[in-house]
């Protein structure tokens, strides 16, 4: 995955660009047709729900500082010489700004939210959610078909879209019309665009190899949180699937770490430090 281009000769990018835009338009297409998603009531009903040392929720509360862990990770890499030595150019930076901060921003809301479920609180959860989507998808069209394009065009775009989608949701929720379904479709563009950009289009600091690893590690914290209260349950009422869920994401994010490192840049300042 890492360097294919599924058969489409190197020198028409312009082929791949289609393939690619294709795809998203039939995303967007889809959801489209699918009928409302309105957000279940249900959703709100933890299995988390002790209250230790004065915090609601516990569990769902506190797991968060992974995520603020993972960011102040990142950011430290961003800062170090090996992470100005593998993202050079302000263009090939600026997604990874936005993405660490919107992690950290997404320990905060997601506290605030676990800490009171209710749609109300949950937009504070999301919205730094959709941004860090919107930034990752960015960084790899940044890394593998144009920094500024990127940085300068997909980055405010996909931003737009997410915002968007879940001012959408949340005004209509207050109608009681709430939709999800382009919020959804924001992740999803995440989940599929980002491994079909590595395969159509070779990298300079991201790893497709990884990527599945991220992927894979994410959608089993999603899995855990689809069954909260039945892992609760299974694990004598110590730790909820929702709890799992949230280190196992925040892993999945710090992957963006070693993936960096990693990269050929990374590798060749690593080389020259040690000679």
């Amino acid at each position: 995955m890492e360097n294919s281009t599924i058969g489409i000769a190197q020198d028409r990018p312009l082929a791949r660009l289609v393939i690619l835009a294709a795809v998203a338009l039939v995303m967007a297409g889809g959801a489209l047709l699918l009928e409302p998603i309105a957000q279940s009531q249900a959703f709100h009903d933890f299995a988390e729900q002790r209250t230790l040392l004065g915090i609601p929720n516990f569990g769902d509360v506190v797991t968060n500082i992974a995520y603020f862990g993972t960011a102040v990770s990142g950011f430290a890499f961003l800062a170090s010489r090996a992470g100005r030595a593998v993202l050079a150019s302000y263009e090939d930076r600026l997604p990874y700004i936005v993405f660490f901060a919107a992690v950290g921003a997404i320990s905060v809301g997601s506290a605030y939210y676990h800490a009171d479920p209710s749609n109300q609180t949950l937009l504070w959860d999301r919205l730094p959610m959709a941004i860090a989507f919107a930034a990752m998808l960015a960084a790899f069209v940044a890394d593998r078909i144009s920094s500024r394009a990127g940085s300068l065009v997909v980055l405010p775009l996909a931003i737009a879209l997410g915002v968007a989608s879940l001012m959408y949701w949340y005004i209509g929720e207050a109608a009681g019309r709430g939709d999800l379904r382009f919020y959804f479709l924001v992740q999803a563009f995440a989940f599929l665009l980002i491994p079909l950009t590595c395969v159509l289009f070779r990298g300079r600091n991201t790893s497709g190899n990884l990527v599945l690893s991220i992927l894979l590690l994410y959608s089993l914290g999603v899995a855990c949180e689809q069954f909260d209260k039945r892992i609760f349950e299974l694990l004598g009422g110590t730790v909820s699937g929702h709890t799992i869920k949230h280190i196992l994401t925040a892993a999945a994010i710090y992957l963006v770490i070693p993936m960096l490192r990693r990269s050929k840049r990374g590798r060749l300042h690593s080389a020259g430090m040690s000679t």
